[in-house]
């Protein structure tokens, strides 16, 4: 996997993925951004939400539930002090589907966080993830 990032100006980067896909990130004006686009901590947390994500809804599709949509939200903290790195992550999954079995959605947030999510295993050397779920009937 290969990832180019590329100075753009001031507090700009171009990131763009060996799959050729861009992104841009910037910083806080406070911090000699525009504003233009995502911070860099910001899409760490987006990537595990994407990658959880992924997990789910597979797990899910593969046992047959009917679902229809999926929302994580997240809710990071960071250390005071540099670097300052996640120290917890809050992952509210809301599934939405008709008659969703709780034991199987239970199962496949448990199976991304433990077995099958890259990201949260890097996330956990240094933060404490916390995973919370609930259906809503489509």
């Amino acid at each position: 996997m290969k990832a180019k990032i590329t100075w753009i100006n001031g507090r700009a980067f171009l990131g763009e993925s060996g799959s050729g896909h861009s992104v841009v990130m910037d910083g806080a004006p406070e911090a000699g951004g525009r504003n233009i686009g995502v911070r860099p901590m910001e899409m760490l947390l987006l990537g595990l939400g994407g990658c959880t994500a992924f997990d789910v809804v597979h797990i899910l599709e593969k046992s047959r539930e009917k679902v229809t949509g999926v929302e994580i939200e997240l809710d990071g903290t960071r250390a005071a002090e540099d670097p300052k790195v996640f120290t917890g992550v809050k992952l509210t999954y809301v599934f939405k589907g008709k008659g969703l079995k709780p034991a199987t959605v239970e199962r496949a947030v448990q199976l991304s966080a433990e077995k099958y999510c890259s990201a949260s295993k890097m996330f956990e050397t240094t933060a404490k993830l916390e995973h919370a779920w609930r259906i809503e009937e489509a």
